[in-house]
């Protein structure tokens, strides 16, 4: 007989939910959005820095040296600083935000709820999807050039196809992922921890390739690309605030992994291990092979799709392509669909299930990539390149996800003082419909980072909007909450 209340139970300071017919019934409620049970929270700290490793090894890594060099006025060793500094500081966010995840096996929308409310959550989480979906775009027509290339080193008459056959390799590479993220956590899991060493091995091979080429010396000593005698702070503090963008999403939606943690301890250690180090080492090798790639196949290029695929032994390219389309498929079924997955649910959980919801972000990728797409096909015909695009991205996007990471941060820690109504985040008669709170606290840092756009004077707002938006964020709902004095779950908490 299915019992009418819930139960929550606490394991070695882990929770988990014995949902009853109040929450089994709710809208608010599905199988796939559930907390995870005990015995489910399989990932130790090498999972977890396995994932790190399958979603920081990855094109857009490779190329973050040139974005900054270019578009941010650094030399070659602020860039490399910068990456990370920037990846040392996102660790703060992720380790604290992966806390209730881990604790109470719940993902980031269901967290959300405690701070935006039960319905106000999908806010912030639409906001998350969509950043997600644009990346998963991006990835995509990576991993489809990929394809591309593999295919026209195997099949002569491949090449022929030009744009024609990039497109293919997108459509084919979009329905591995999808197929990926269906099979559900554990096939992510072994997905990343199988190809972790796999990419490491890539990167080692590409090094061995190009170091004959380069002179870390002269590299180091190339000038920046600023106004000669310019500061060199405001250039590294943007740049350091669009390196932090990069991972400013999975700051959010971290929780959506931590609830497959074995304890507290795997998550921080494994993502320790796993982010800053591999990113610094990845975008360095991205900096020497751009480099190197005049030598080594007559022209520079960024990318290591496209420079593998001069490579004139159709041997190498298909082995380095293969590699390539792991690495790119490890990056992008963990990095930009789980959240969004996640995200569509939480609108109507009862309507929209996972496999639903892995098609809709698919299709709003599709959708966002359909410029890129038709300039491929030949049907359109356009000077906006895919780097400018995510690179103004990274800096923009930060801004706007600043506030909701300060917001939830606060809430967790020092609002609910880390102890959360299991039963009543899946229920609508506990935590409120909407939290104003959340919303004042959200809206005004991003209509000050607008409004900073129009403005020489406040320009630094926006430029370095992560870091004012998530302090600004969180002090502004710490304030309403304590003046409001509004009782907290804490009464009922588990």
């Amino acid at each position: 007989m299915q019992q009418i209340r819930s139960q929550v139970t606490e394991r070695d300071g882990l929770y988990e939910l014995e949902a009853g017919s109040d929450v089994l019934v709710s809208p608010r409620y599905n199988h796939d959005m559930a907390p995870t049970k005990v015995r489910e929270r399989t990932w130790n700290k090498w999972h977890i820095t396995a994932l790190w490793v399958g979603m920081s090894i990855c094109v857009p890594t490779y190329t973050l040296g040139g974005v900054l060099t270019a578009y941010f006025g650094l030399s070659v060793g602020e860039a490399l600083l910068a990456i990370l500094f920037a990846n040392v500081i996102v660790l703060i966010p992720l380790t604290l935000n992966a806390f209730p995840g881990t604790k109470y096996g719940i993902p980031f929308p269901v967290l959300l709820r405690s701070s935006f409310g039960i319905l106000g959550s999908n806010v912030p989480c639409l906001i998350r999807a969509l950043v997600a979906c644009g990346w998963f775009g991006i990835q995509t027509m990576f991993g489809g050039l990929a394809i591309h290339l593999f295919l026209g080193s195997v099949f002569e008459g491949w090449k022929s196809l030009g744009g024609t056959g990039e497109v293919i390799g997108f459509m084919v590479f979009w329905a591995l992922n999808l197929w990926v993220v269906i099979r559900g956590a554990e096939s992510i899991k072994w997905l990343e921890t199988l190809s972790a060493p796999l990419l490491v091995a890539v990167g080692i091979g590409l090094l061995v390739w190009a170091m004959p080429n380069v002179s870390m010396t002269e590299l180091l000593a190339i000038p920046p690309k600023r106004p000669e005698g310019a500061s060199v702070v405001s250039y590294f503090a943007a740049g350091l605030t669009a390196m932090v963008g990069f991972w400013a999403t999975l700051s959010l939606n971290i929780p959506d992994f931590s609830r497959y943690a074995k304890s507290q301890k795997d998550q921080i250690l494994g993502q320790i291990f796993g982010l800053p180090l591999t990113m610094f080492l990845f975008a360095a090798l991205g900096v020497v092979m751009t480099a190197a790639s005049v030598k080594l196949v007559g022209v520079t290029v960024s990318d290591p799709v496209t420079l593998i695929g001069h490579i004139q032994s159709p041997v190498w390219v298909a082995v380095a392509m293969a590699l390539i389309i792991v690495a790119t498929l490890s990056t992008n079924t963990a990095a930009n669909i789980v959240s969004p997955t996640n995200d569509f649910q939480n609108i109507a959980p009862k309507v929209i299930n996972r496999t639903k919801a892995v098609l809709l972000t698919g299709l709003v990728g599709l959708v966002l990539m359909g410029h890129e797409l038709l300039k491929k096909l030949g049907l359109i015909v356009s000077d906006i390149s895919l780097e400018t695009v995510y690179s103004n991205w990274l800096l923009g996007y930060s801004s706007l996800l600043g506030p909701i990471a300060g917001i939830m941060v606060v809430d967790y820690f020092l609002i609910k003082k880390q102890r959360l109504d299991l039963a009543g985040l899946y229920r609508d008669d506990v935590y409120p419909a909407w939290n104003w709170a959340g919303f004042l606290a959200f809206g005004v840092p991003v209509a000050l980072t607008l409004l900073s756009l129009g403005s020489d004077a406040f320009s630094w707002f926006y430029s370095y909007g992560w870091f004012t938006g998530s302090a600004l964020g969180g002090i502004i709902y710490y304030g309403l909450c304590v003046m409001r004095a509004q009782p907290s779950a804490v009464k009922t908490a588990v």
